[in-house]
């Protein structure tokens, strides 16, 4: 058991054994569909505060051979699938926070030789035998791991959390960006060691025009989650079984956490703000607890082709029409109002309904953030155009 290659259920067990876990098992019986297969590669972007990390961390429970999570998984709804034993701890997982790693690589032109650096120790103390002492290049030590094991080996699967943090806390860096993209390119692209690999992080694969580093892989964002709409967030039956067990409202937290619609499920509701709630029983926008307003209000204050006015529009109750297609997954490359619409789309502000191509703030919750950046922001006449609306 490693930090990196392998490194168990404890993260998981934790997450199962807390005051509140909703299952969400049933998403692995999709990956396992994808394993060893061409569409083995898979993205999945959500906002801050919808589940990430849990996500990763059951997958890395699930398939990491160096544990046995089958008490772990056996009350499950995975336990049903017919998938279930046959790639439970079977394979060697290497699991990699990308927020971890950018903290501690002292730069950002540091982060790719620093992670590099990190597995390829890892990965020698567990096969000395195998990998060169003196290799340099992770995916060649996985290549020759891979080949030199006689066939025995199941191959390697990825886990990646947080997987576009350098392309949010260093928006500019595109020189950085660069270089991680071009390094996960040369692990995944052609690489016959991996047999699954999972993102997950707030964006989808950044485009970069002609450099399509990540074209392989499959995306399921909030614009179009797909089959794994219902992973999403949490759904209104979980919610209606969670409100019954607390003894609490459920239209409270209908108003005040529901809200994000997808053409597979029309209800999924904000986990994090749910479980806050039944926590401290008091319903009240628990945002602050993971992000500021301000950070809206950077994205309200640019004001392209009317934003602001998009803005106050949706805050009297109304949806928007947007177009998606131009967004380049960055935080930076905006060339008009639907691009920044798109993005509060991805970080949660903002919810998308994909029949009607528009945008809608989804609840009590996000509106108050709403309101709190309008008030902060630069054009105080903002307000009274809001007020207008209210009239």
């Amino acid at each position: 058991m490693g930090n990196y290659l392998n490194p168990g259920n404890d993260a998981f067990r934790m997450m199962v054994n807390d005051d509140i876990y909703v299952d969400k098992s049933g998403l692995i019986a999709f990956t396992n569909s994808r394993i060893g297969k061409n569409k083995r590669f898979i993205c999945v972007s959500r906002p801050r505060r919808f589940g990430k990390s849990m996500t990763a961390a059951m997958l890395s429970a699930y398939y990491d051979k160096s544990c046995d999570s089958s008490e772990l998984f056996e009350r499950l709804e995975i336990a049903g699938d017919p998938s279930f034993r046959e790639h439970l701890n079977h394979y060697d997982v290497i699991f990699l926070n990308i927020q971890q790693f950018l903290r501690k690589a002292g730069s950002p032109e540091n982060l790719v030789p620093h992670m590099e650096s990190r597995v390829l120790t890892e990965l020698k103390k567990t096969y000395p035998e195998r990998i060169d002492q003196d290799e340099s290049s992770l995916p060649d030590a996985l290549t020759d791991l891979y080949r030199t094991d006689t066939g025995s080996h199941r191959g390697f699967l990825f886990i990646i959390d947080e997987w576009d943090c350098i392309f949010r806390v260093e928006k500019e860096n595109t020189a950085a960006q660069k270089a991680y993209l071009d390094f996960l390119r040369d692990l995944f692209k052609d690489r016959i060691y991996v047999r699954l690999a999972y993102l997950t992080g707030i964006l989808p694969v950044k485009k970069y025009g002609t450099h399509s580093a990540l074209n392989i892989f499959d995306e399921f964002s909030m614009t179009a989650p797909g089959k794994l709409a219902k992973y999403t967030g949490f759904t209104e039956k979980e919610v209606r079984a969670l409100c019954r067990s607390f003894g609490i409202k459920f239209s409270e937290a209908k108003k005040w956490y529901d809200g994000y619609r997808f053409k597979e499920v029309k209800h999924i509701y904000n986990p994090k703000s749910i479980v806050d709630a039944l926590t401290e029983n008091d319903f009240r926008s628990y945002w602050t607890s993971t992000e500021t307003y301000e950070a809206l209000q950077v994205y309200i204050d640019l004001d392209l082709d009317g934003l602001r006015e998009a803005v106050a529009i949706m805050l009297g109750g109304e949806c928007f029409e947007v177009d998606t297609g131009s967004f380049q997954n960055d935080m930076t490359t905006f060339k008009s109002r639907d691009d920044v619409l798109t993005l509060l789309v991805h970080l949660g502000y903002l919810a998308y309904d994909a029949s009607r191509k528009s945008v809608f703030i989804p609840n009590q919750e996000v509106r108050e953030e709403f309101v709190r950046s309008v008030k902060s922001g630069k054009h105080k006449c903002f307000i009274a155009t809001l007020d207008t609306l209210h009239d």
